[in-house]
């Protein structure tokens, strides 16, 4: 069996979800008291439930109550944190119709109050995880109307930071975070 070094090893892809995986990082991240990152709940109205059983409920009707933002916030250095996590399966390129335009007005407001902003994108086919700035977003995003709805991901690369998978945190993804407070 041909020895493999230790960067060549693939720690993510265990049946888990991007954002399973973002958060077992900010648990550690939480335990460690490096940050405080959550997950925001999805904000829905309940109509109809039913009681199978005495201890148990059923929801049987429920309404998104109002456009969800961002799927995580929090804060890190003193820093507020805002960002979407996203998945695709394609191969060398990012649609930008993975987002919707209240996210993108959202991340536009929390980077004008001096918040960072950003997304983790993963390319689940290659298992390639990226931090995407949000000011390289918000360009490819206000000229999509020019024709390119995707970013390349050539461009996620050299914009961008690739994440490499580790045991503890699973996704580091903070090293980048830093890397963006010091520019």
């Amino acid at each position: 069996m041909p020895h493999r070094e230790h960067s060549d090893i693939i720690f993510g892809n265990r049946g888990m979800s991007l954002e399973e995986e973002i958060n077992q990082s900010n648990a550690y991240y939480l335990q460690k008291e490096i940050a405080v990152i959550h997950k925001k709940p999805v904000p829905i109205q309940i109509v109809q439930v039913s009681y199978p059983k005495r201890s148990a409920a059923v929801i049987k009707e429920a309404y998104f109550k109002q456009s969800s933002t961002t799927d995580y916030n929090g804060v890190y250095k003193g820093y507020y944190l805002d960002f979407e996590a996203k998945e695709t399966k394609n191969k060398k390129s990012f649609p930008l119709s993975n987002f919707h335009e209240h996210q993108i007005k959202h991340m536009k407001a929390c980077t004008r109050q001096g918040g960072i902003c950003f997304t983790i994108i993963k390319f689940s086919v290659t298992q390639q995880l990226f931090l995407l700035p949000a000011a390289t977003l918000f360009n490819y995003w206000d000229n999509q109307a020019k024709g390119r709805k995707s970013i390349e991901k050539k461009v996620i690369a050299s914009f961008g930071y690739a994440i490499n998978y580790h045991v503890q945190p699973l996704i580091p993804y903070l090293t980048y975070v830093d890397k963006l407070i010091n520019k």
